[in-house]
């Protein structure tokens, strides 16, 4: 079913495992258990202990196992999107690698992208429509007034 290293594999199985509502059964019936042991305990510090080191070490783990899987899927979509970007006539691939650029010229591109939004919602108000394609600069080459009709 999977490929890849055994961590691979085993971090996919177990992030799928641990999204399963029965692992959230699990995880209730394990809790309550614990509960229901208390009166038996009287409540002591060594019992309350089992379950806080339990939930910590499970939580522990499962940070590092469900990231790793995370960035994986991150990884996967954002080569997905670069295919499209890529392959799409008219779509500027100077954008196939913005989780690259530093913030301040991410944060420069969606402003130019909102004011592209807001003209195109403008114009929709006076009846025009917003299929139009802009070119948007982007990068080095940017200076004021860089969208503009092909």
């Amino acid at each position: 079913m999977y490929r890849g290293s055994p961590f691979t594999r085993f971090a996919k199985w177990t992030s799928h495992a641990a999204g399963h509502p029965a692992a959230f059964a699990v995880a209730v019936l394990i809790v309550g258990a614990w509960a229901l042991t208390g009166p038996i305990f009287g409540f002591s510090d060594t019992w309350q202990l089992v379950i806080n080191t339990g939930t910590t070490i499970v939580t522990f783990l499962m940070v590092f196992l469900i990231q790793n899987t995370q960035n994986r899927d991150s990884t996967a979509l954002q080569l997905k999107l670069d295919e499209l970007i890529r392959a799409l006539e008219g779509a500027h691939n100077a954008m196939l690698d913005l989780e690259e650029l530093e913030d301040k010229e991410l944060e420069q591109i969606r402003q130019r992208y909102e004011e592209l939004a807001r003209r195109a919602r403008s114009e929709m108000r006076h009846g025009h429509k917003d299929t139009d394609v802009e070119q948007v600069e982007v990068g080095d080459a940017t200076s004021e007034g860089d969208v503009r009709r092909p």
